[in-house]
C-alpha cells in the first residue's frame, strides 16, 4: 500500500495525458498508463476504481491543459482576442490527438453546451466587455464577432486534424485573420480595420 500511495492521482493523470497527446485516445488504458509510470496497474485501479472514472478525470485534465494553452497573455483586448484564436490553431497543429479528444467528440464526458456558452465563459465575457468599447460597437456585435470567429476557426482546424485539408499552420493563420477582417467590416466600428489587423502579432 505505501508504494501505491506514492503514485498520486496527479501523477497518473499527467501520465495518461502524455499517452493521449503522444499516441491518441485509443492508446489510453490502465496498462499503458502503468507502463508510462513504470509501475503495476494496482495504483491506478486503487486511485480511480475503474476506467470510466479514469476517463472522466482525464477529460477534465485535458480540458484544463487546452484552456491553459489558449490563455491570452496580452493586456490589449484586440491582441488577446487573436491570441485565443492562434492558441486554438496551435493546439490543433501541435497536439492533434488532444484536440481530437476534447473538441471533436472522442471524449464522451465533455460537452461545452450551446453557442451562448462561448459568451458566458468568465474569461471570454471579460474580454468581450473590453472589446466592444474599444471598437466602439455594441456588445451584441462584439458577441457575434467572438462567436463566429470561434466557430469558423474550429471548422478550419477540425478539417486539418481530420486530414480533409492539407495546409500549414501559417496558411490557417492567414485565412482566419482574413475572415476576422471581413467580420470587422460588417460591424459599426469607425476604426481603420487595416491598421487594427496590422498590429496583430502571430504567436
Amino acid at each position: 500500500m505505501p508504494r501505491s500511495v506514492q503514485i498520486t492521482k496527479e501523477k497518473i493523470l499527467t501520465a495518461a495525458l502524455d499517452v493521449l497527446i503522444r499516441e491518441g485516445y485509443s492508446a489510453v488504458s490502465i496498462k499503458s498508463i502503468a507502463r508510462e509510470l513504470n509501475c503495476s496497474t494496482q495504483p491506478i485501479a486503487w486511485q480511480f476504481g475503474n476506467m470510466d472514472n479514469m476517463r472522466e478525470a482525464l477529460t477534465m485534465e485535458a480540458v484544463t491543459y487546452a484552456n491553459k494553452k489558449m490563455m491570452p497573455t496580452s493586456t490589449d483586448c484586440i491582441e488577446a482576442f487573436w491570441q485565443i484564436g492562434y492558441g486554438y490553431i496551435n493546439l490543433a497543429f501541435n497536439t492533434p490527438n488532444l484536440f481530437r479528444f476534447v473538441y471533436m467528440g472522442e471524449s464522451k464526458n465533455y460537452c461545452r453546451g450551446g453557442f451562448n456558452s462561448f459568451l458566458t465563459d468568465k474569461g471570454n465575457a471579460v474580454l468581450i466587455d473590453k472589446l466592444y468599447p474599444y471598437l466602439n460597437i455594441s456588445r451584441e456585435q462584439a458577441e457575434m464577432l467572438f462567436q463566429r470567429m470561434i466557430v469558423y476557426t474550429h471548422g478550419m482546424v477540425s478539417l486539418v486534424v481530420a486530414g480533409v485539408l492539407n495546409c500549414t499552420k501559417e496558411q490557417v493563420y492567414s485565412i482566419v485573420k482574413d475572415f476576422g477582417s471581413d467580420l470587422l467590416s460588417l460591424t459599426d466600428t469607425a476604426l481603420d480595420i487595416g491598421t487594427v489587423m496590422s498590429n496583430i502579432t502571430e504567436v
